[in-house]
């Protein structure tokens, strides 16, 4: 499933196409996905301009003039492709409609975006924008890893008398929103800090340090389009590749890269999720 750097950079790949643009037409080619597509979804995107495009943790919001936003989950396969964007943004004509192209935004400026899902575990939402925060998606969400609200002062206090594997406690969507398990695999290497650790028995100098840390490994995937490991896919069809600058995610068996370190990384399950990091340079 994508995480918060794939979000963002599909969010920021879409921004040239919609954000002040107007919707000329909204194909919705099936009544639902995750679960079922909002009442007259078409009707009351069609005609609306994209004010701005926002995100939220793993979801992408749209803000409309109609005072509705518009909800976006890409699930596992989810993709929205642009093409043919009049700014050059976009070099790909409008291709050949697909069986999964579930639905259509047709934009008044010329380009197309379309949201391609084969898995279907995807989601679209219409909500009052004046209220989103409360939507049960987003109502529980903690702090942006990449905002203020997200310090050393927070990390410390959700730490504190939990026994808990730091891992899954990072994994927790309550505490810091957006990260999954790739990018905080690759920040628990960054930090010294194992897999394993209960979390409230981490010093809370180490704790301090993972702020600093999960904010430079997500802003290095974002630089470098996301990862790409299946279906992922940037809003211009390209992959991201951040893959290839991994430090422990995927990499069992592989010699860790920390200079003079001649330990092989390390793959457990933890909660039903792999979770790699190497026994020497972690603790």
């Amino acid at each position: 499933m994508p995480e918060l750097p794939e979000v963002e950079t599909v969010r920021r790949g879409l921004s040239p196409a919609m954000e002040g643009q107007v919707i000329a037409r909204a194909d919705v080619n099936r009544s639902d996905l995750r679960w079922p597509f909002p009442e007259r979804m078409a009707e009351r995107l069609t005609g609306q301009r994209v004010m701005r495009l926002r995100r939220r943790s793993k979801y992408i919001l749209a803000d409309l003039s109609s005072g509705e936003t518009l909800l976006v989950h890409l699930g596992m396969s989810g993709r929205m492709l642009v093409s043919g964007d009049p700014l050059g943004m976009f070099v790909h004509d409008h291709p050949a409609a697909q069986k999964h192209d579930h639905v259509v935004f047709h934009m008044e400026n010329g380009a197309r975006i379309t949201f391609n899902d084969p898995r279907r575990f995807g989601a679209m939402d219409l909500i009052d924008t004046a209220g989103a925060d409360g939507h049960k998606l987003l109502s529980a969400l903690g702090p942006e890893p990449l905002g203020n609200d997200f310090h050393e002062t927070h990390l410390i206090r959700a730490f504190t008398g939990k026994m808990s594997p730091v891992k899954s406690v990072l994994l927790d969507q309550k505490i810091v929103a957006g990260l999954g398990n790739i990018y905080v695999c690759e920040a628990l290497f960054r930090a010294g800090i194992s897999p394993n650790r209960k979390a409230g028995r981490i010093a809370k100098p180490r704790v301090a340090s993972l702020v600093p840390i999960i904010r430079q490994v997500l802003g290095d995937a974002i630089d470098a389009g996301g990862s790409s490991l299946r279906d992922f896919r940037q809003a211009d069809g390209e992959l991201g590749y951040f893959q290839h600058s991994f430090d422990v995610y995927g990499r069992e068996g592989e010699p860790c890269r920390s200079p003079g370190c001649t330990t092989d990384i390390r793959r457990i399950v933890q909660s039903g999720r792999s979770s790699f990091f190497c026994p020497q340079c972690q603790r």
